[in-house]
C-alpha cells in the first residue's frame, strides 16, 4: 500500500495544537498531531448532508445570509452553494488561516473550489467572536467546528456548545433561522441545551462514505419567528 506522505503542518492559535495535511495519491486528509484524522477527502457525506440540510430550509428566502463556521476541506461550504441561489452570501470563518490557504491551492479541487465561488466570504478568526459581535445577521449558522459538543482540537471551541454559545447563536440569526451542528457523536445533553436555549431542535444521523463508513450526528435547530 502506498504511504501517507505528510505535505504541510500548521499550528492552531490558542492551543499549542498542530495540524498535519496529508496526502496518498488522490486521497488527502487533516490530522490533529497525536489525536488522529479529523477529515478525508474521500469520506464526507456527513457534512455535505449538514449544508444541504440547513440551506434546503432558508434557500426560499431572498438574498440569504448563511455563516459556516469551519472550513475544513470546503465539503459544507459547497453543499451549502448547491442549495443556496445566485443572490445568496456565504460567510466562512476559519481560525487556521494555513486551512484557508489550503483550500485556494492544493486542496481546492477536492470540494469543487467553493472558495472561488462569488457568494463565498471568508472570514479568518474564530466564529465565535463573530456570534458574540452579530444581531440578526444570518438566515442559518452551520457548525463543524472540532469534534462536536465533545471538543478534541482547542479548549476554546467548547463555549460554541454551551447554553451561552448557543443562546449568542440564536440572537445572531434573523427570525425564523436555522442553526445546524455537525457532531462526531450523538450528545442528548446537548440536544437539551438547544431546546433550553429557544431552538425546536430535530436531529439526524448520516454517514461519512455513502452507506458505508461512521455515522454521525447533525442537528437542526430553528429559531422563533
Amino acid at each position: 500500500m502506498i504511504p501517507w506522505e505528510l505535505l504541510e503542518t500548521a499550528q492552531i492559535p490558542g492551543s499549542g495544537g498542530e495540524l498535519q495535511l496529508y496526502r496518498r495519491n488522490t486521497e488527502y486528509s487533516i490530522c490533529i498531531r497525536g489525536g488522529g484524522v479529523l477529515m478525508s477527502s474521500r469520506a464526507h457525506g456527513s457534512e455535505d448532508a449538514l449544508g444541504e440540510l440547513a440551506c434546503r430550509k432558508i434557500a426560499g428566502r431572498p438574498q440569504p445570509c448563511v455563516l459556516i463556521g469551519g472550513l475544513g476541506m470546503g465539503f459544507t461550504l459547497a453543499a451549502a452553494l448547491q442549495h443556496l441561489a445566485a443572490d445568496a452570501t456565504v460567510v466562512v470563518a476559519e481560525l487556521v488561516p494555513a486551512v484557508v490557504a489550503w483550500n485556494r491551492g492544493i486542496l481546492g479541487e477536492v470540494a469543487g473550489h467553493p472558495l472561488r465561488d462569488a457568494r463565498t466570504r471568508v472570514r479568518e478568526g474564530d466564529v465565535a467572536r463573530i456570534l458574540k459581535a452579530e444581531r440578526r445577521a444570518y438566515d442559518a449558522i452551520l457548525l463543524d467546528v472540532d469534534n462536536g459538543p465533545e471538543g478534541l482540537t482547542r479548549k476554546g471551541n467548547d463555549w460554541l456548545y454551551t447554553l451561552e454559545g448557543l443562546t449568542a447563536a440564536y440572537a445572531a440569526l434573523r427570525p425564523g433561522g436555522v442553526l445546524a451542528v455537525w457532531s462526531a457523536d450523538a450528545d442528548r445533553r446537548f440536544t437539551q441545551r438547544l431546546r433550553k436555549a429557544g431552538f425546536r431542535v430535530s436531529e439526524s444521523r448520516a454517514r461519512s462514505h455513502g452507506t458505508k463508513g461512521e455515522i454521525h450526528a447533525l442537528w437542526l435547530a430553528e429559531s422563533g419567528p
